[in-house]
């Protein structure tokens, strides 16, 4: 069996279809299964917040140091951790904010820089930059008004059956922040063009493609493909996005003998259920898989 039918089939038995693209940052060579189907891509729009954050602060037009108080009452949009969960008044610098935003996903952090670069100010800058495939409309805030909001623990399965069920094939859903012509979307091909620009820098500034690779070193939430790419002699660095039956994960993984693989999986699911640890250790066997094949060539 080749490795892309191995591929497909292990991600249909955990009930998963997905876009994936693995490409070698030196020779340009990569592989991929339907690398060019766009995807909303929920907190994956981090990474190119932090760009657009990072080259208005190169160019002078942020202050890295600029203090932004956040106090609890203008939190509108509930998150498992971070700056949603303070229950006083917090001070933080915009490079602090990006660090929360990038470490832990912290969705109020990143709805912070929003404000002072508003989504569709993204997008322009990822256009200035010559990246087409990723388009920001939304803020973090807009994730937490899905059906999932209104459903308790027990019957958050509903809201899953929901994403699943009301998709439609090109990608439209009535679930805005679900349907890729009115959510946050690009596809594997275009956050692999991103990486690619942050780890092998050209439009974009050098000071800020090493100060992105530093913020995707950070990531603490490495349960996804993390244990499959990150070694003793391999160092993965990362961004993950969840939002109800999607699962993601970009990142890039470099070896000490000096190779480098951005890697890019975007998923969803067919199984009505929020914790899928099975699922998310066969989109790494997929995503290693694919790495391994590229990496023996």
């Amino acid at each position: 069996m080749s490795v892309l039918r191995q591929a497909r089939a292990a991600l249909e038995d955990a009930g998963l279809r997905g876009s994936f693209l693995v490409r070698d940052l030196d020779t340009g060579e990569e592989i991929g299964i339907d690398p060019d189907e766009e995807y909303p891509i929920a907190s994956l729009v981090k990474v190119p917040l932090a760009v657009a954050t990072l080259e208005r602060v190169a160019r002078g037009e942020i202050d890295p140091a600029l203090p932004v108080t956040i106090r609890p009452e203008q939190v509108t949009g509930p998150g498992p951790t971070g700056l949603s969960k303070f229950r006083h008044p917090a001070t933080v610098a915009v490079d602090d904010l990006l660090h929360l935003s990038m470490a832990i996903s912290d969705n109020v952090a990143a709805d912070t820089l929003f404000a002072l670069t508003p989504p569709a100010r993204v997008t322009a800058e990822l256009r200035r930059l010559g990246h087409d495939g990723i388009t920001v409309r939304h803020l973090m805030r807009d994730l937490a008004a899905t059906p999932a909001a209104r459903f308790s623990a027990e019957d958050a399965h509903l809201a899953q059956r929901l994403a699943i069920d009301a998709a439609t094939s090109g990608g439209g859903h009535p679930v805005s922040q679900l349907d890729v012509s009115r959510a946050n979307s690009g596809s594997a091909r275009a956050l692999a063009d991103l990486l690619h620009a942050v780890w092998r820098p050209s439009t974009v500034d050098a000071g800020v493609a090493g100060r992105v690779r530093e913020l995707m070193g950070e990531n603490l939430l490495r349960q996804r493909l993390a244990p499959d790419f990150a070694t003793d002699s391999a160092r993965w660095s990362s961004k993950t996005g969840t939002l109800l039956n999607l699962r993601h994960e970009v990142g890039v993984v470099e070896h000490a003998d000096g190779q480098a693989f951005g890697v890019v999986a975007l998923t969803e699911s067919w199984v009505p259920a929020v914790v899928q640890p099975g699922a998310e250790a066969q989109m790494a066997w997929v995503a290693r898989r694919l790495r391994d094949h590229l990496r023996g060539r």
